[in-house]
């Protein structure tokens, strides 16, 4: 074997070593399966996306779907369904449907299945179609669409589990298998969710060792914490950099800002002060967020402003759940408001941002192309 190939070897080994270290594992209620398609078109046209699926459900939790989604050149979502709003939850056999619709700024239709919580949730036979130019919807070619491939180690051929296009990761407790309880054929696929925890509830108010109205606001405030990290926690250092006009303020300083008014609100009811000499050199610009939050908060990723957001979220909870009803009553500070009120500022005022920050990140447009230059231009 010659130096080269050694070399190529090599390359591939650690290349391959690479990825797998990636694909981590990571605890979620869903899990989803996909595919991708390329679109192409000058018009508006229609597409069908057909399989059938049924559930065995653990509990009364458990739901899955079809879904697809058209990802179009801008780097922008165009169409998207995943049945939410009508979730599959019925133990018998039925073929499900769903129709959209793509145009010239399409580039590729994404499409699969989506199972939430524990449970067992079985797959077959699913087919694309294409509307053609005489209005009529052909049928796309598909490779193992009905699962005939026998699955083995959670790998089903032709297809890709995960939870995020931009996240390479394997979710726990769900597990994909060949099964004969199918529509046709010998096989469908089952996916499998056992001991699945929820991420959070839809309950306001769970924990019976703090007072009823500080368990309330902890409920309120972690919710809407959930919600912005939700948005912001795939965005590029590009996007939470970016600057919408002079007077805007970039995504990345606005997380600053609700951790900075959180800590400002801490030492104002738990302490009975303002900000110390050396507190305002840390939380004073993003407190502000003027020009100063503008120039100075930039070129960090998304993980280190959620990391500073939560380290003040967890001294917000240890505080308040020292903490009791009647405290929530009392007016302890200078400008007369109860701290009741306080802790409502601060779980409306990460609200009202949150609603910035969805407004900004729809304006942002495609990063630009880096060009590179290969060689040194010599004078």
């Amino acid at each position: 074997m010659n130096k080269h190939k050694i070399v190529l070897l090599l390359l591939l080994f650690v290349v391959n070593m690479i990825s797998s270290q990636e694909i981590k594992e990571i605890s979620k209620e869903w899990v989803s399966f996909t595919r991708t398609i390329p679109l192409k078109t000058k018009v508006k046209r229609k597409f069908i996306v057909e399989a059938s699926a049924k559930v065995v459900e653990d509990n009364n939790m458990a739901w899955s779907g079809i879904w697809a989604r058209v990802d179009n050149k801008d780097n922008k979502r165009g169409f998207f369904d995943n049945m939410q709003d009508r979730p599959i939850i019925i133990s018998e056999w039925q073929s499900y449907i769903i129709e959209g619709t793509f145009d010239s700024n399409s580039e590729k239709l994404a499409f699969g299945g989506i199972c939430s919580y524990s449970g067992q949730f079985f797959f077959d036979n699913f087919k694309v179609y294409l509307e053609n130019d005489k209005g009529e919807f052909e049928l796309v070619e598909l490779s193992n669409a009905d699962f005939e491939q026998e699955i083995k180690d959670n790998n089903v051929q032709h297809w890709s589990f995960g939870i995020s296009k931009r996240e390479n990761a394997r979710v726990k407790g769900f597990d994909a298998s060949s099964s004969d309880d199918k529509v046709s054929g010998k096989y469908s696929l089952l996916i499998e969710g056992k001991d699945i925890v929820p991420e959070y509830t839809s309950t306001i108010g769970s924990d019976e060792g703090t007072s009823p109205q500080i368990e309330a606001m902890i409920s309120m405030l972690e919710d809407l914490k959930r919600r912005v990290e939700n948005q912001v926690k795939y965005m590029s250092q590009y996007e939470l950099d970016y600057l919408h006009d002079e007077d805007a303020n970039r995504i990345g300083s606005l997380i600053m800002h609700l951790a900075a008014a959180e800590k400002y609100y801490q030492v104002l009811t738990f302490e009975n002060r303002g900000f110390t000499e050396e507190e305002k050199k840390i939380w004073q610009v993003p407190f502000d967020l003027d020009q100063g939050g503008r120039d100075e908060i930039r070129g960090q990723d998304a993980q280190y402003y959620l990391d500073i957001y939560n380290a003040v979220r967890a001294k917000t909870i240890e505080e308040l759940k020292k903490r009791d009803d009647a405290w929530f009553k009392k007016v302890q500070n200078r400008f007369g408001y109860s701290n009741h009120y306080c802790w409502f500022h601060v779980m409306e005022h990460q609200s009202s941002h949150l609603g910035q920050i969805l407004f900004l990140k729809k304006r942002i447009p495609p990063e630009p192309e880096k060009i590179e230059f290969k060689q040194q231009i010599k004078n």
